[in-house]
């Protein structure tokens, strides 16, 4: 329960104020221990983020995440005073001190490498500011730090999900500072014997090694001053489990590597380099074969620099690299980037692309706030990071549900799927799944996909690979269950449309298929959805089928009786009949009635039969006229279960789908709580009629939707 907090007003500069928010936020919860400790553990962490000059209100939100963690605040405590701002932060980096490997992670696995770039990817994906992924890294080496004390279990954990995580990571964003620590104390956690023989092989120690790095650093820059050449040197002692990966890759003893201890040297064009390169040579003696020209024979990558080894001060070896700026900014942001070459090829271009813009954003020089504000929608607007109830991390499509990612589990998982839960709760099979979601698939004994999970206007699937699955199942089903489910989805759906004039041979020409029992197979096992019924219904138009030759009288003139298009009544006043309602392609005819004009009714409608044995006389022929853009009237009956917002669901079906509501009646037993509803409504086409009746079939309590004759 997070405790009540006082009113808090923040004076003066506003880094000074928000710090001192949040040290009266904290002072108001309480002395206790667990207070205290969560405090100190904000504050270590928060000294860190210090180093890598990120702004005020990250640090604020660094220390207070810690007391989100144990429950001493929450986001309406934030809400109650001046730290109402940075409540989005702490929430974020809360969710992200959540990311852990799975319980049962084993490197060993084959998707060992697969998962752990997946959980790159999510972390990065998972916040609107990529600078509280930094925070986080800066976190889990406090994190390392600490399990130094902690039991052999809990450090193991520890140290291989930075190794895995959260050194790469750093490695990626250019965090070197940090990158060396994490990875050395991982690898310190998880390989002892190793580390220890590695470090008594080096024979001093790391503040050794760096008081050597500053001397060399320093006779560098009198040496180029003296030449005239500007330029800008950086040194670094390879930390040890650099060492062994290098030891491990080259195959070599460590008394074979070179680069123990190296420095860079930054020029501003290609001639310095190799003025640098002579004055180098001229201090210390190179060792053959060891000098790498990649200026001017560049790597695939376009990687460029010239490397040499030397023997240096007290005849230690030592690296040296030379570049320019431009080629230190490529080699660092670009495909040759360092991180790319440690980890051995990369991931794809795609995602690389992705990385350079967020390494760019962290530019110290990066204070653009719009930048920020894209990088949910521009950086990783193509993919979705879910997590399986194991803790798996599953990459899927941009707008994915979970039935992709039942299918993506496993085949069967799908086929069997009968519902899901998103982090706990039920959600339809269509929920578009977001970054962080924790999902579980509700399964059945059987396989039983559905047909409607292949139609993309339903949207239950939204990967191609997943669709296939399904389209596979229903084709290896038996020919016979195929032909009388197809056959089931035909009658279905002419009968929802109330279609009784269309011959079904019809439909499967104009589908391309011979005849309709191959209709109906390719229908049942998913080759051909229900949905390119209306669709081949609709091209289906009268001036593709045989017609009578007409009657000179009549001018073939367009008119539009209540907004719709009818070719044949030429100057007489027309009217839509209100017993058949017809909607193209639906074969029509004109009835000329006593000082109403002419009725346009459905050939096969009853009524219509009727006055043509009385008074053929009255019967003309017409046609549908230019429909594109005109609205046709549709009467529906829905039949639910009745309950609360029904009506405002059904509305809002009919409105996403441009269907135009012209009026509805609705009547309910109380006895059963059953409903019946009659609509009017005005579609374009019959493909919009299907849509529409199938997304009012998907809503709940709904279990019938057909179109009134």
């Amino acid at each position: 329960m997070a405790a009540t907090t006082p009113e808090i007003t923040t004076n003066g500069s506003e880094p000074d104020a928000i710090f001192a928010a949040v040290d009266a936020l904290i002072g108001s919860l309480g002395d206790d221990e667990a207070t205290r400790a969560a405090a100190r553990e904000g504050e270590e962490v928060a000294t860190l983020v210090r180093t890598l000059g990120l702004p005020s209100d990250v640090i604020a939100a660094v220390r207070l995440c810690p007391l989100m963690g144990i429950e001493k605040i929450n986001e309406n405590t934030l809400k109650d005073n001046a730290l109402e701002s940075l409540s989005r932060l702490v929430l974020e980096l809360a969710s992200l001190s959540r990311f852990a490997l799975p319980a049962d992670w084993s490197p060993g696995e084959a998707l060992a490498v697969q998962q752990s770039e997946a959980l790159r990817k999510m972390l990065l994906a998972a916040v609107s500011d990529v600078r509280l992924v930094l925070a986080r890294i800066a976190e889990q080496l406090c994190r390392l730090r600490k399990a130094k004390q902690a039991p052999d279990e809990v450090r193991a954990v520890v140290a291989l999900e930075t190794r895995e995580i959260y050194a790469p990571l750093a490695s990626r964003l250019g965090v070197w500072q940090l990158k060396w620590e994490l990875e050395d104390l991982a690898f310190r956690y998880l390989e002892p014997e190793t580390y220890a023989s590695i470090a008594k092989a080096l024979k001093e120690k790391r503040t050794e090694r760096e008081d050597f790095i500053d001397a060399v650093t320093e006779q560098l820059r009198i040496e180029l001053e003296s030449a005239g050449v500007n330029g800008e040197i950086s040194g670094r002692p390879k930390h040890i489990y650099s060492i062994w990966r290098k030891m491990q890759r080259k195959n070599l003893g460590l008394d074979s590597l070179y680069d123990i201890r190296a420095v860079r040297i930054l020029v501003d064009d290609v001639s310095d380099c190799y003025a640098a390169l002579g004055i180098v040579h001229n201090l210390w003696p190179y060792l053959p074969g060891e000098f790498d020209d990649y200026i001017a024979n560049p790597k695939d990558n376009d990687y460029r620099s010239l490397h040499t080894a030397v023997v240096g001060p007290e005849g230690k070896t030592l690296e040296v690299q030379i570049r320019t700026r431009d080629m230190h900014r490529q080699a660092e942001l670009g495909v040759a980037a360092h991180w790319r070459y440690k980890e051995g090829g990369g991931p794809p271009a795609a995602f690389d692309q992705k990385i350079r813009f967020l390494r760019q954003l962290l530019e110290p020089s990066s204070n653009d706030g719009d930048l920020l504000d894209q990088i949910r929608d521009d950086v990783f607007e193509d993919r979705v990071y879910a997590v399986s109830p194991k803790g798996d991390v599953v990459e899927l499509p941009a707008g994915a549900t979970p039935l992709d990612f039942a299918y993506h589990v496993h085949t069967m998982v799908g086929h069997r799927c009968r519902g899901a839960k998103a982090n706990g709760r039920i959600v339809p099979l269509t929920y578009k799944v977001e970054n962080g979601d924790k999902i579980e698939i509700i399964t059945g004994s059987q396989p039983h996909p559905s047909r409607d999970w292949l139609s993309p206007r339903l949207g239950y699937l939204a990967g191609v690979r997943a669709r296939a699955k399904v389209r596979n199942w229903f084709r290896l089903q038996d020919r016979d269950q195929h032909l009388r489910q197809g056959r089931e989805i035909l009658e279905r759906e002419l009968s929802r449309l109330s279609i009784r004039d269309v011959p079904t041979d019809e439909i499967a020409r104009q589908l391309k298929q011979k005849d309709t029992d191959t209709l109906c197979v390719l229908l049942g096992s998913g080759e051909i959805t229900a949905a390119s019924i209306p669709t081949a219904l609709q091209q289906l138009r009268e001036p593709d089928l045989p017609r009578p030759r007409r009657q000179k009288r009549l001018r073939r003139k367009p008119s539009k009786p209540g907004g719709v298009a009818v070719s044949g009544v030429g100057d007489l006043m027309s009217s839509m009949a209100k017993c058949c309602k017809p909607v193209p392609p639906e074969r029509i005819t004109g009835y000329i009635t006593q000082g109403r004009g002419v009725t346009i009714h459905r050939d096969d409608c009853g009524n219509f039969l009727g006055l043509k044995g009385r008074y053929p006389e009255r019967v003309i022929e017409v046609d549908w006229g230019d429909a594109e853009t005109s609205q046709y009237p549709v009467d529906l009956s829905l039949c639910a279960y009745d309950r609360s917002g029904l009506i405002r669901d059904i509305t809002a079906v009919l409105a996403d789908e441009g269907v135009n509501i012209m009026d509805l009646q609705s009547t309910t037993d109380r006895n059963s709580n059953e409903t019946e509803m009659r609509l009017s409504i005005e579609i374009l086409d019959l493909p919009t009629l299907s849509t529409a009746i199938s997304r009012l079939e998907q809503l709940p309590n709904v279990f019938s939707v057909r179109r009134r004759a």
